[in-house]
């Protein structure tokens, strides 16, 4: 992770201050770099070792780091990883633009790494992930949403992204079809454990220990599956408080909220539902030859569904 570190210093430079300034802040406030980890984990788990292991986990780190400047705008977010949103320190249109220069710098970078494999996976990856907004802005305010179509959400938003940077690291060792099938699985089930636990969070946790403010989610309107399981299983008076919550965006009674989801076993519903994922990630790791590398990707999936930031 040094040598990505050191591949993204020195990929983000610019003749723009601002550019500088506001990539430098985004990537600054670190996160848990768990993409650019699964490119770096996969490769060395097939045998991988070439330079170009660094540029590829840096490349889905810039566009990782695109689609939160994108989300920030798009959602009004104040608060990303304990710190002012890029958005909120420097104003919409900067971000935007800067989430533009690092979407294209990443495909600059891919094509100098000159696999043609490479580029067509990342390629429909950001194509992807960009539907997978359009479908969360279509779904906003829909308290009637089914509980597919927010999946749905998830595998295109988040777990795209998980399960290109896991593909990729099947890609750079030149791994049989089916193997490389099992990694992209492996990245699409974490990384839709991953969303499905960072849902939950927004009801369970703090927001000193999230990094943003609790109750985001229902602000915007987001009828995640903590909300979607709590109007299953509530009351008539609770299922109405939730409905008119999620289609005003409406956050005055959040603590009420809460509590609906925590008794009605909304929760630990979808904490189950990450742990199912996680399972078939753990499943499609064991695939992997014995190493180091496989052993840290089974312990990501346990990690990443029994956290609580």
């Amino acid at each position: 992770m040094a040598r990505v570190d050191e591949v993204i210093r020195s990929r983000l430079v610019s003749d723009v201050a601002l550019v500088n300034q506001i990539s430098a802040y985004i990537i600054g406030a670190g996160g848990k770099r768990i993409r650019p980890r699964l490119v770096l984990l996969f490769a060395e788990a097939l045998g991988f070792h070439g330079p170009e292991r660094f540029e590829l986990a840096a490349i889905v780190e810039f566009i990782h780091t695109a689609t939160l400047l994108h989300d920030d705008v798009v959602d009004e977010s104040g608060l990303r990883r304990g710190r002012k949103t890029a958005n909120a320190l420097f104003g919409n249109a900067a971000s935007v633009l800067v989430g533009d220069f690092l979407y294209s710098r990443a495909f600059q970078m891919m094509v100098a790494v000159d696999r043609m494999r490479v580029l067509a996976v990342l390629a429909d990856a950001t194509n992807v992930i960009a539907e997978g907004e359009v479908l969360q802005l279509m779904n906003m305010h829909d308290a009637d949403l089914a509980v597919e179509s927010y999946l749905r959400v998830i595998r295109f938003k988040t777990a795209k992204l998980f399960e290109a940077s896991a593909r990729l690291g099947a890609v750079l060792a030149e791994a049989a079809p089916a193997l490389e099938e099992a990694c992209a699985d492996y990245g699409r089930s974490l990384g839709t454990a991953f969303q499905l636990v960072d849902d939950l969070l927004d009801y369970e946790g703090a927001t000193t220990e999230l990094g943003k403010n609790v109750g985001d989610d229902l602000r915007e309107g987001k009828p995640t599956l903590p909300l979607l399981v709590a109007m299953a299983r509530a009351n008539q008076a609770e299922r109405t408080l939730i409905r008119h919550a999620i289609e005003q965006g409406e956050v005055a009674r959040l603590p009420e909220i809460v509590e609906i989801v925590r008794h009605t076993g909304a929760i630990e519903a979808t904490r189950d539902a990450a742990r199912a994922e996680a399972d078939v990630a753990l499943r499609c790791a064991a695939m992997l030859p014995p190493s180091g590398a496989r052993e840290a990707l089974l312990e990501l999936c346990v990690r990443s569904v029994e956290r609580s930031s």
